[in-house]
C-alpha cells in the first residue's frame, strides 16, 4: 500500500537504507513487520530479497513516496511540504525567493496555490478557531490576550537575534572585547606575520579560537626559523664556524652599517652647503645619531634636481601653536602650520575612534600629495600622536 512518506527535499534527512547504508530516495519500502526502529530498504536492496536478522524477504511491507496529490491535483504532497518550508525560510509574501527555492512552480502559482488552501481554507481556519477556543476556555483566568502577528517579521527578528548572539559568541571566543589589547598583541608579531593575521582574521569565525590561535603562531614559528637559518646562512657565507665570532661579526656589521649611514648624510647635505638653515638641520640630525636617538625628519635624497627650499613660517597663523620637531616637518613639507593643524586633527579623531590608523586610511582623510601625506603620517607616529592599526 501507499502510505506518506519524508516530505524533504534533502535525502540526507531520511533514515540511510539498511542493507547498502545509502540515502533512501523515495519510493522506498518500510518492513511492516519489524520495528521499532523502522527498518527501511531501497528498492535494488528489496528486489534483491535483502534480510538481516530478524527480517525476512517475505514480510509484508509498505511503499512509502510523497508522491500523490493532497489539496489539488496538480501539487504533490512533497511539492506541499516544500512550499511551507520556503515560506517559513523565505516569510511570508516574498513569493519570488519561496519560488526560486521550490523550482518547480512559478511565483504565482505558489502565492495563488498557498493563499487559497492555506489562508483562505474554510476547513482549516474552523479547525483553527475549535482549537484557540478550546484553549481560551482552558486558561481562561490566566490567559495573556493575543494579538494577531505578521509571523514572517517575527521570523525576521529571531532570526536576526540569532545572528547577533552568534556574532557575540565569535567576539567573546576570539578575545576581541577589549579591542586594544588584541591589538597591543598582534603588534608582538613581526611585520609578515601581522600582514597574514589582517588576511586571516576574516576566516577566523569559520574556525574556533584555538585553531585559529594555533594557526597564526606556527607560521609565526615558521616566520621565525626562516629568518635564523638566512642568519646561519649569511655566517657560514662568511666563514663563521661558532656562536662567538658570529657576535665579533654582527657588532662589526653594525658599525659599517653607521659609518654608511654617516656617509650617505654627509653626500646629502653637500647639495644643501650653500644653505644654512640645511646644514643647521643636517647637523641636528648628526647630533642626534652620536647620542643614539633616531633621526628626526629625513632629508629628501638627491634625484638629479635641486629641491624646494625650506617654507619661512614668520608671520603664519599658527606657527605659535607648533612645537620645535613640528615646525621642522612644516618647513620640509612646505605646509603651513594651520593646514598642518587640521590635518593632524582629523587623524587624531580618526585615530581615537578606530582604535589605531593605518597609511591608507590617512591617505583617504587629507586629499594632499601622497609623500607629504606620508611623512605627517610617519612623523605623528614617531611622536607617540598616533598609534599603527
Amino acid at each position: 500500500m501507499d502510505r506518506l512518506g519524508s516530505f524533504s527535499n534533502d535525502p540526507s534527512d531520511k533514515p540511510p537504507c539498511r542493507g547498502c547504508s545509502s540515502y533512501l530516495m523515495e519510493p522506498y519500502i518500510k518492513c511492516a513487520e519489524c520495528g521499532p526502529p523502522p527498518f527501511l530498504l531501497c528498492l535494488q536492496c528489496f528486489t534483491r530479497g535483502f534480510e538481516y536478522k530478524k527480517h525476512q524477504s517475505d514480510h509484508t511491507y509498505e511503499i512509502m513516496t510523497s508522491d500523490f496529490p493532497v489539496l489539488d491535483p496538480s501539487w504533490t504532497a512533497q511539492e506541499e511540504m516544500a512550499l511551507l518550508e520556503a515560506v517559513m525560510d523565505c516569510g511570508f509574501g516574498n513569493w519570488q525567493d519561496v519560488a526560486n527555492q521550490m523550482c518547480t512552480k512559478t511565483k504565482e502559482e505558489c502565492e495563488k496555490h498557498y493563499m487559497k488552501h492555506f489562508i483562505n481554507n474554510p476547513l482549516f481556519a474552523s479547525t483553527l478557531l475549535n482549537l484557540k477556543q478550546a484553549e481560551e476556555a482552558k486558561t481562561a483566568d490566566t490567559a495573556i490576550p493575543f494579538h494577531s502577528l505578521k509571523m514572517a517579521v517575527v521570523d525576521i527578528y529571531h532570526s536576526r537575534l540569532k545572528e547577533r548572539q552568534r556574532r557575540k559568541k565569535i567576539i567573546r571566543d576570539h578575545g576581541l572585547i577589549n579591542l586594544r589589547k588584541f591589538q597591543l598583541m598582534e603588534r608582538r608579531y613581526p611585520k609578515e606575520v601581522q600582514d597574514l593575521y589582517e588576511t586571516m582574521r576574516r576566516f577566523a569565525r569559520i574556525v574556533g579560537p584555538v585553531e585559529h590561535d594555533k594557526f597564526i603562531e606556527s607560521h609565526a614559528l615558521e616566520f621565525e626559523l626562516r629568518r635564523e637559518i638566512k642568519r646561519l646562512q649569511e655566517y657560514r657565507t662568511a666563514g663563521i664556524t661558532n656562536f662567538c665570532s658570529a657576535r665579533t661579526y654582527d657588532h662589526l656589521k653594525k658599525t659599517r652599517e653607521e659609518e654608511r649611514l654617516k656617509r650617505t648624510m654627509l653626500s646629502e647635505v653637500l647639495q644643501y652647503i650653500q644653505d644654512s638653515s640645511a646644514c643647521q638641520q643636517w647637523l641636528r640630525r648628526q647630533a642626534d645619531i652620536d647620542s643614539g636617538l633616531s633621526p628626526s625628519i629625513p632629508m629628501a635624497s638627491n634625484s638629479g634636481r635641486r629641491s624646494a627650499p625650506p617654507l619661512n613660517l614668520t608671520g603664519l597663523p599658527g606657527t605659535e601653536k607648533l612645537n620645535e620637531k613640528e615646525k621642522e616637518l612644516c618647513q620640509m613639507v612646505r605646509l603651513v602650520p594651520g593646514a598642518y593643524l587640521e590635518y593632524k586633527s582629523a587623524l587624531l579623531n580618526e585615530c581615537n575612534k578606530q582604535g589605531g590608523l593605518r597609511l591608507a586610511q590617512a591617505r583617504a582623510l587629507i586629499k594632499i600629495d601622497v609623500n607629504k601625506t606620508r611623512k605627517i603620517y610617519d612623523f605623528l607616529i614617531r611622536e607617540g600622536y598616533i598609534t599603527k592599526a
